[in-house]
């Protein structure tokens, strides 16, 4: 497998299954003995034989040693770290990686799906796989010293992409990864500017990503959809630091590669960058009164996810909404009614219709075709659950756990939608190799008959979510 493919490989492949454990009331004499004795750096902590903790030598040095403490009055519990970072065994090792670098900590326990203890993975195994890899942009990310080199990481990305597009790695991974990704472009952008210029920001705001990107769900073709909120109690003074902010960080975006917002859904635009109770006032708007602009606007901004900053806006301005369709589902009705519009192009027998005329003639525009649709009545339905947090795969997944669709619709869902993402990835892929700019058409005429006969049977999976949401959220009622 190329070296690349690695990091797609499930976590259990790679960690440590001899794990020394011990419980939070064992002496920390003991333990350290232990770990002295099996030259090992952490013992996991388990109670009720699941893991709850974790202790290092780290530990040991800075909440022991430093403080002078006798280790011989002193039971785990005392130093131990909780809560604990886990991840399952049947996570890709990308994520571990992500996650280890996300959460600034040098190892993760693996867990079965019932929550117990499976393993141990730490960078080190990680970093043993070759350096030309996934893991090895985001170092490149971490070290990045200013635009310039951002930009080279970037761009690096889309080559790694290329590449992956034809090593077999599933679709979904690799959507998954340019995401993580993309995360690391942000958050390292944000430290140099803060360093730079802005160190003394208020910290009552929130950078987040709006629409695919704050569904984690971008390909090749990515401009910018984000927002900031700030807190109601700011001053003057520190609105306008954030303003300035925000446009030094839109500017160094579009620096490194990552285009603007045609929509200008951006944070250096003063209607995507409100206090939280401006924003409170503008999603009220939103939902009391849907018309398509609005549905629109309110639809990409409940994808919402907090990159930078304080989480707590994103979690009540959703409550918000969640509240709001528990009383009148008008707005969900008009969401769906719009999702309708964008009907699969299939004519008699199964024909697929491309454009008629123009520079893509005889092409179909892949999002318009199905993607639209699937992901934006996936969300309805989330909004109306209550269970809006990740991709259109984990809403699914949430979904069908509330018994709001069955395990037929939710595989129909997940396959339409797998495929025709993997043809617009493709297809970007294909322009990109050929000196093209990226967008969401692909060429009818060079899909093969087996590719077709796929793309028929996604669209015909389209047509049938689209009538079950239809009836789901009874349309008929509407005027």
């Amino acid at each position: 497998m190329a070296e690349e493919g690695q990091y797609f490989r499930p976590v259990k492949d790679f960690c440590q299954r001899i794990v020394v454990t011990c419980e939070p009331d064992d002496a920390l004499v003991d333990v350290v003995g232990t770990m002295r004795e099996k030259n090992i750096s952490s013992v996991v902590v388990c109670e009720n034989h699941l893991p709850s903790g974790i202790m290092t030598d780290r530990d040991l040095r800075n909440k022991v040693v430093a403080a002078g403490t006798d280790p011989s009055t002193l039971a785990v519990r005392a130093i131990m770290n909780r809560p604990l970072s886990v991840i399952g065994e049947n996570d890709l090792l990308y994520e571990a990686l992500y996650r280890m670098s996300r959460e600034r900590i040098h190892r993760l326990v693996v867990v079965d799906g019932q929550g117990k203890l499976s393993g141990i993975i730490t960078d080190s195994d990680i970093i043993r796989l070759q350096s030309h890899s996934p893991h090895q942009l985001v170092l490149d990310i971490e070290n990045a010293r200013d635009l310039e080199e951002l930009k080279t990481v970037y761009t690096r990305i889309q080559d790694l992409v290329l590449h992956l597009s034809g090593s077999g790695t599933k679709t979904r991974d690799v959507v998954r990864m340019i995401a993580h990704l993309n995360d690391q472009i942000l958050l390292r952008l944000i430290a140099l500017i803060r360093q730079d210029r802005f160190s003394d920001l208020p910290e009552r705001f929130a950078f987040v990503v709006l629409g695919s990107e704050g569904r984690g769900e971008q390909t090749l073709l990515t401009d910018q959809d984000n927002a900031i909120i700030y807190g109601d109690e700011l001053g003057p003074g520190e609105i306008r630091k954030i303003e300035d902010f925000s446009q030094v960080l839109i500017d160094s975006l579009i620096a490194i590669g990552i285009p603007p917002c045609t929509g200008g859904i951006m944070a250096n635009n003063k209607e995507w960058r409100r206090s939280l109770g401006k924003w409170s006032d503008q999603l009220d708007r939103w939902l009391q009164a849907p018309t398509p602009n609005h549905v629109l606007s309110c639809g990409t901004f409940v994808d919402i996810r907090t990159i930078y900053g304080d989480p707590s806006f994103e979690e009540q301005l959703k409550a918000q909404v969640y509240k709001h369709v528990q009383r009148n589902e008008l707005f969900l009705m008009r969401m769906v009614e719009n999702t309708l519009r964008f009907a699969p192009p299939i004519g008699w027998f199964g024909k697929i219709k491309g454009e008629k005329d123009g520079e893509h003639s005889g092409m179909l525009e892949i999002k318009k075709a199905g993607i639209f649709a699937l992901s934006e009545g996936v969300k309805a339905l989330a909004i109306q659950a209550g269970k809006l947090e990740g991709s259109t795969h984990q809403r699914l997944e949430a979904l069908l756990r509330d018994k709001v669709v069955n395990k037929k619709m939710v595989a129909t869902i997940a396959e339409s939608f797998d495929f025709l993402v993997l043809m617009r990835l493709r297809g970007q892929v294909e322009a990109l190799s050929e000196g093209r700019t990226p967008d969401n058409y692909i060429q009818l005429e060079r899909l093969n008959m087996m590719e077709f006969g796929r793309l028929q049977i996604a669209l015909k999976g389209v047509v049938k979510f689209q009538e079950f949401i239809k009836g789901h959220f009874k349309l008929h009622l509407l005027r």
